[in-house]
């Protein structure tokens, strides 16, 4: 179950710290800029990915998003802290162009480790009722 939550994670968290990314290169932005967007877009299409799920158990927007923030906050931090830490410190992963495989390569390597270091704490979470246990109720419906 953790590995199933730390995978719906990536998920939406891989589309906006990937988009993030691509927008802030493209756009010429500094590092800041381009990793403070990549958070925000992990953010929104984490928990979007969420609330789709949970509105179609027929929960309202405001109760959805209040899962939402319950089952993914921890779990999308975590991700976000660990895979942009691994970008930003890989030499040149931030500077490469889009064309650039050092650019896509570290895009890769960061989310693959963020996966493995996030499972462990959805794991625990779970095991207390907490992040997506609290999805789980909506999906069986």
């Amino acid at each position: 179950m953790a590995a199933t939550a730390t995978l719906h994670c990536l998920t939406g968290c891989a589309i906006g710290e990937i988009l993030g990314m691509v927008v802030g290169t493209a756009f010429g932005l500094n590092n800041a800029a381009t990793v403070v967007l990549s958070i925000a877009l992990a953010f929104v299409f984490g928990y979007g990915l969420t609330m789709r799920g949970v509105l179609k158990s027929g929960l309202g927007l405001s109760a959805a998003f209040k899962v939402a923030l319950a089952a993914d906050t921890v779990s999308i931090a975590v991700m976000e802290i660990v895979d942009n830490t691994v970008v930003v410190v890989v030499p040149g992963a931030m500077d490469a162009g889009l064309g650039s495989l050092l650019f896509w390569g570290s895009l890769v390597v960061s989310l693959v480790i963020a996966f493995v270091v996030t499972v462990p704490v959805n794991k625990w979470m779970i095991g207390r009722g907490l992040g997506h246990a609290k999805v789980q109720a909506h999906h069986a419906h």
